[in-house]
Formats: structure tokens, sequence, C-alpha cells
């Protein structure tokens, strides 16, 4: 099993880390970072050394770092767009202006150097900026040291001290971190509280800390049995009031932990995967379910290797820390006091960002629905086959959602910024809901099993390369020999909606046999291709499919299904003749299983 995961490992790494000029580069990183933390005052001084790889055909002539924690505290640019939303973040801004002094974040970059050079820094609340004092060439590496200095802030996003659920550490975010430089230039965004977006690249981290703190996180351990805690049997007494945890995570793009004297730590072998981690409190609230929900983590673990691609790592790890649910690199973080149906559904789509947001990648604060919506997707089904929920269509919420939303008039198109949405329920709605959709609606438009082998193809293709959705709309049209740019610009592009209306159907005389002829109609500004239901008096159902013209094909179907002639996106109207041979049609429906996000389905059958 070691030599499996080492073959498969050093395969998705030559795949990711080419050094090709032209084609889909990708920069890479690599951290050495060494933290002594003061337990009791919640701090923690640190050195950085990180050797900066220039795989991109331009010259780099300075670089940008993420600060995050200086986001939490008042006046930050954090706590001034919470206060502009008329919804749930609101609640962050408060929070945030509540925290007294010694509660406030704060990372203090003391030198940064370039290949031992001091560099001239700008520092920019939370994005640090240095210009190099020898630029970068293209397939050039420099080394950039770092000293500096982090108060930990009180938790109230994510990460921090003291969560709710009274963990110390709920360590995300914690370092200073190089910003992201693609084919698009530098990502250097202000942390608004929203989303993420990394550097692949190599971390070795040392943390030392008091010896009564258990360390989850990122990252294999290099010292079990020095250590204990759960990962080895310790091998003789601890010297000293603090121990050494020593990490290494190979080929991720972010590094997190958390830190308790509390917690239980429990593994459980995933078969023919990884080993997974749980660390939680042996208190009445947590241990029953946390116990309960293991095997079932187990079996979401397997579902998402089956129906998505290889797992790539040894080791998953699933933390009581942070608040809500929140995906890592290796880990999440669960936070609260859940029962088991609560804490099953959190872990199974915390574990599936681990396909989308940590292996594929996808830049979540310009495309955040490519990583939570297809999350969403997978991970309501695979709850609604793992827990037996029995539901026709795994994510129907999503859809109610949307539609709900849909009648406010405030949606906004899945391209707008994770950070610029204008509420936070809209920010929601599109990413995670809309998101989920577009990937259901698409298996109405290409077929569930082809869309099964997109997924697959999508992750083969592009793990460890950040891709963007006209990557994925091209393995679609590949995989399903459709046109679909229509349906990526119309529904991610747009707020352009779905409505279809079957009209009437009325007999009529056709030279071969008696006929009826169903009228139907466009109303919504969103064309799609569509099945038909059409009832006769007899209690016989006949199915039909009609095809979008300008998808120029369409999905397989079954045999007992009738193809029709495509509809035109400019024709409103479109009309269809069936034989009847004396058999009365009683009823005609359009997504009879209501799988397209058609906002009026009272028009759907007559």
């Amino acid at each position: 099993m070691k030599m499996f995961f080492r073959v498969l490992f050093l395969a998705f790494l030559a795949c990711s880390c080419s050094n090709k000029i032209d084609g889909n580069w990708q920069q890479h990183v690599s951290y050495t970072m060494v933290i002594d933390v003061d337990a009791e005052d919640r701090s923690y001084s640190g050195t950085q050394e990180l050797v900066y790889t220039n795989n991109s055909p331009d010259t780099i002539s300075r670089v940008f770092y993420h600060l995050y924690f200086n986001a939490f505290k008042p006046g930050s640019e954090m706590q001034l767009r919470a206060s502009e939303l008329n919804d749930d973040d609101r609640k962050i801004s408060k929070k945030i202006l509540s925290l007294e002094k010694k509660d406030f974040g704060d990372v203090r970059v003391l030198e940064l150097l370039q290949d031992g050079v001091f560099l001239d820094l700008k520092d920019q609340e939370t994005i640090l900026e240095a210009t190099l004092k020898t630029p970068l060439l293209p397939g050039e590496k420099t080394t950039l040291s770092m000293r500096f200095e982090v108060d930990v802030p009180k938790q109230v996003r994510r990460a921090g001290k003291d969560s709710e659920d009274g963990i110390d550490f709920s360590m995300a975010q914690w370092y200073p971190k190089l910003c992201e430089y693609d084919s698009e230039g530098w990502h250097a965004n202000a942390y608004l509280g929203r989303e993420f977006f990394g550097v692949w690249g190599d971390f070795d981290v040392t943390i030392n800390i008091d010896k009564d703190y258990t360390v989850a996180g990122s990252g294999y351990l290099q010292n079990p049995e020095n250590i204990g805690h759960g990962y080895a049997e310790l091998k003789k007494p601890y010297e000293s009031d603090k121990i050494s945890w020593h990490f290494l995570a190979p080929n991720v793009h972010d590094f997190s932990w958390a830190a308790d004297t509390e917690y239980v730590h429990d593994i459980v072998d995933v078969p023919g995967g990884p080993k997974m981690h749980f660390f939680y409190k042996e208190d009445d609230k947590y241990s029953e379910n946390w116990k309960i929900v293991q095997p079932y983590s187990v079996m979401f673990m397997q579902y998402f290797i089956e129906n998505i691609g290889p797992y790539p790592y040894k080791q998953y790890s699933v933390i009581l820390a942070g608040d809500g649910g929140m995906e890592y690199a290796m880990c999440t973080f669960i936070g609260g006091v859940r029962d088991f149906n609560s804490l099953a559904g959190v872990i199974s789509h915390e574990i599936a960002h681990t396909w989308f947001q940590f292996l594929l990648a996808t830049n979540e604060s310009k495309h955040a629905w490519m990583d939570e919506g297809f999350t969403s997707y997978i991970s309501d089904n695979a709850e609604n086959v793992i827990l037996k929920k029995g539901l026709p269509l795994s994510n129907r919420r999503a859809y109610a959602d949307y539609f709900n939303f849909v009648r406010t008039g405030n949606e906004e198109p899945l391209t707008t910024h994770a950070d610029r949405f204008s509420s936070s329920r809209g920010y929601g709605m599109s990413s995670y809901d809309k998101g989920s959709i577009f990937l259901s609606q698409l298996g109405y438009v290409i077929g569930e099993k082809t869309l099964s082998e997109v997924l697959k193809k999508y992750y083969s293709d592009y793990v460890f390369s950040h891709p963007n959705p006209e990557d994925f709309i091209r393995v679609a049209e590949k995989v399903s020999g459709q046109e679909l740019d229509w349906y990526l610009m119309d529904w991610g592009q747009t707020t352009k909606t779905i409505d279809y209306a079957v009209n009437d159907f009325v007999k009529s005389e056709s030279i071969n046999c008696d006929s009826v002829t169903v009228h139907m109609s466009r109303k919504g500004e969103m064309a799609i291709p569509n099945d038909v239901e059409v009832e006769f008096v007899s209690g016989l159902v006949k199915q039909y499919h009609i095809p979008l013209l300008m998808s120029r094909g369409h999905k397989p179907l079954d045999s007992s299904v009738t193809l029709l002639e495509p509809w035109s996106w400019a024709k409103k109207n479109y009309s269809f003749e069936i034989c009847v041979d004396g058999d009365d049609v009683v009823g005609v429906t359009v997504d009879p299983l209501n799988k397209s996000a058609d906002t009026d389905q009272s028009n759907n059958s007559i």
C-alpha cells in the first residue's frame, strides 16, 4: 500500500510541476517554517525560508504576501465591508468591533531578505508588498527569508484562538503566505472574509509548543515516536516543557493546524485509501457522534475516490476546530455541537472539498461556484447514497433556494467576485446552490452517465493545475460530443432564467396515422434541451427528447425515447406531431422529473 501511494503521488507530482514556459504552467514554492508558540499569551514568533520558482514566461520584479490575521481588528477592510452588508456578514463586523485589544489579530513581518539582501516592505493591512532587489527571471528561483511575529486573534471567522468549542488554537491562514501569480498576473486580494487562492508547493513546518498540547493538521508528522499524542507510542519521556512537532506536507497550496490540551485522537483506515485521523473532545456533547460518524466518513472518502478520482495522500484529518466547517490541505476544521445528521453532512461536504478546493484548486475568489457548487453537488449525492435518504434528486433543496432567491430580484451572476456580492445570501445562493445546479442540470443536458465521465475526466486532466470554467466546459464538450459554450455563458455569466410551457395539444390529421400536435413555447430567456412525457388515455406513457440546436448534438437516449427535431434558440415556439393510433392523449409534461431549473413549473404540463 505504501508503494501504491508513493507511485500515485509521484505521478500526480510530475503532472503538476512541469517547468514548461508555455501551456498550463504553475509557480512553485517551498516553505520551511519554524515557530515558537507562547500558549498562555496566544502568540508566536517564527522564521520562514521560502524558495520561489518562477515557471512563468514573465520577469517578477515584486512579490506580495497575505497577512490574513490583520483583518481581525476594528477598522479593517473585512470589518468595514461586513458592516455594509444587511445580512449574516454584519455579525462579523459586530464581533470584530466588540474585540478587546488583547484579542486583535496582528501579523508583524520584522524583516524580509532576498538571497541575503534586505528588501523594502510596504504593509497594506492584509497584504505585504516587497520589491525584489534582483528581478526573478523566467525559469529561475530565489530564496526569500523572513522573521515574523503573530498575535492570534479571538476566533471570529474560521481561525483564531479560544473557539466557542473551547479549542485553544484553530490555525488557518496563520502565516505570511505568498500570493499566487498566474497567467492573469498577481492575485494580491485583501482578505475580506470569503475565499482563497494559493501557490502549489512543499511545506516543512516545525511547531514548538507546550508538551500538553496535541497538534492536528496538514502534512505528515516526521517524529511521532518523540511526540506520542496518539500518533505513535512515545519512545521516552519529554525532556522539556515544550516539544517540537515536525510536519512535511508535499505538493499542497496551504498548511493549517489546530492544537488543544483536551483532544482525543482516533485513527481509522480507509480500505484502499488513506488513514483518517479524528481529533475531538472527550465530552458528552461531542464524543458519541464523533465516534459514530467515523465509519461514515470512511464511506464518504471512498465515494469521492470512486466518483471523482484518487486521493493522492496517505492521510486526512477531521478536526474539531474553527467554526462551521472549513476545508484545508489534507484536513478539515469542524466547529459546533452537532447531532449526527448535521455532523455527517458537514464532514461529507468538507471532505468533498478536497477534490475541488484543494486538488483542482480553481481560483475560489473568482469562481467560488466551481468549488462550493461542485462540492455541494457531489456531497449531496454521497449523503443520499450513504445515509440512505432516498431522494429522487439529491440537491432538490438547492433548486428551492434558487427559485426563492430569483423571486427577490437580487440574483447576481456566478462570475461575480466572491468579495463583491451585494449580500451574504446572494453569495451563498450563487456559489452553493446555483453552482450545484450547474452540474445536476448539465446532467439533464448531456446525460447522467456522461456527467459522471466528465467529472472524472476533468479531475484527471486538471488535478494540481488551477483550472477555470472554460477548462471544465471543454472537457464536458469533448466527453459529450456537444457544443456547450452557451450553457456556461447563459447559466454562469448572466441571470437569465429558464421557463418552458406546454401550451396545448390538438388532434390533427397525418397522411399515415391519426395524430396529435403538441404546441410548446419558451417563455424564459435561457434555452435548454428538454424531455417531454406524453400520457395516453390507455395509461401508456411515451418519452420524447427535444435537442437544442446550438448544442449540435444530444444526450444518449434509451431506445424507448423518441428523438425529435432540434429547437433553435431564436424560435420561441415549437410544435411536434405524434401518432396516436386511436389512443387519445390526456396529458403532456415538459421536464417531468424537474431536473432543469424552470422557474415556473405551473405551465410545464397540460
